[in-house]
């Protein structure tokens, strides 16, 4: 006949083994939780290159007298969400020399609606085709019937080593103030 003590000795023993075995269940789940979490957070934390400098198009590539010159921006490498892509255009900027060596630079997109704004040699103006917004070569409204809110949207400049870089932003059509999209 099997003691008492042993009977609970054994159960103690076997309450030991099935505490041990649930703390390593559990630590063993915490590894592919924690990863699970951290790639589907991963997203949140990077990136886009919007806001950053980006290089555009080196110094000379400017006219002397001032002509502005419309550049693609184009980010080296987007991270969005899971995706990587390399040559990623996201816009347009009008650049043009000012006091000799300083750049201006001006977003392409209209702050009426959105739409494209050429340049006319001919008038030396920016226009909008869309609702016929006409912009001075410095960016300001030229056309008192203009239906856009505000002047065009100027962009920071610098150059480095002969290079023009621009920090890149689109800003919310539409609305007088200057509000940058994410």
């Amino acid at each position: 006949m099997i003691a008492k003590e042993e009977i609970c000795e054994d159960q103690a023993r076997r309450g030991f083994f099935a505490k041990v075995s649930v703390a390593l269940g559990a630590l063993l789940a915490l590894f592919p939780l924690g990863a699970g979490i951290g790639i589907l957070f991963d997203p949140v934390r990077r990136k886009s290159g919007r806001g950053d400098w980006i290089a555009i198009a080196p110094l000379s590539a400017l006219p002397e007298d001032g002509s502005p010159v419309r550049f693609p921006v184009i980010l080296k490498e987007s991270i969005d969400a899971w995706t990587k892509k390399k040559d990623v255009p996201i816009g347009a900027v009008y650049l043009k020399r000012v006091n000799g060596g300083d750049v201006v630079a001006f977003n392409v997109t209209c702050p009426h609606l959105g739409c494209a704004i050429d340049f006319r040699s001919a008038e030396r103006d920016y226009f909008c085709p869309c609702h016929n917004s006409s912009f001075g070569l410095d960016g300001s409204i030229s056309n008192p019937d203009s239906p856009s809110p505000r002047p065009m949207d100027s962009l920071q400049t610098k150059v480095e080593k002969g290079e023009i870089k621009v920090k890149y932003l689109d800003f919310r059509a539409g609305i007088k103030d200057k509000i940058p999209i994410a």
